[in-house]
């Protein structure tokens, strides 16, 4: 009964949590202009609030289904030869509706770190986070005709493909950068040398 939904819930978080580090990176680089307007942002924790706040919407997205038409288990007497114990959702609506949220909140982050990929790199993780999103929302869309065209226990495989998948590419693209830098060019590891670029 809860597994579409924890899902749904912790991938949200994950999201708003690289959202929010994309707004962060943002207001950083904007706030050192003369009489930035984003200047009054700085002091305010914004990661704080953005994924307490698109957490939250998901929750309630999570908590109506669940009120409304909650998944259940159910028994497939005719895909194969024996009897499969699956998971019904319940509401295909509020399914796609959990997985269209997600999307939503991976767009903006795309679209967000688009915008500012262009800013100087000394701190700017921007096409990092890009190419972390690129890699989600393409195994998502992939992975929604592939969800459609199987059934039975196959649906969890592939379910569970896009989960890891996609948790592999968030992961690889923001920390191969840093751990390749750490251990095999840990001479750019310098405030030295990150102050000398800022400057140039």
């Amino acid at each position: 009964m809860l597994r579409q939904t924890l899902f749904a819930i912790f991938f949200s978080i994950t999201v708003s949590c690289v959202l929010s580090k994309t707004i962060t990176v943002f207001i950083a680089f904007k706030a050192t202009k003369p009489n930035s307007f984003w200047k009054k942002w700085m002091g305010l924790k914004i990661s704080n609030y953005v994924v307490l706040i698109c957490s939250s919407v998901q929750v309630l997205i999570c908590c109506s289904w669940l009120s409304s038409s909650p998944p259940h288990q159910e028994f497939d007497y005719h895909t194969y030869h024996e009897i499969i114990i699956q998971c019904n959702e319940g509401s295909d609506i509020w399914f796609y509706s959990v997985l269209g949220y997600m999307g939503l909140l991976a767009a903006m982050s795309f679209v967000l770190a688009f915008m500012v990929r262009t800013l100087p790199d000394s701190f700017n993780e921007a096409k990092s986070i890009t190419f972390s999103m690129l890699v989600f929302c393409s195994v998502w869309i992939a992975m929604i005709p592939a969800y459609l065209s199987t059934r039975g226990k196959y649906m969890v495989a592939v379910e569970i493909f896009a989960i890891l998948t996609s948790c592999a590419g968030i992961l690889c693209c923001l920390f191969f950068p840093k751990v390749y830098i750490l251990i095999l060019k840990p001479g750019r590891n310098s405030r030295k040398l990150i102050s000398k670029k800022i400057n140039i």
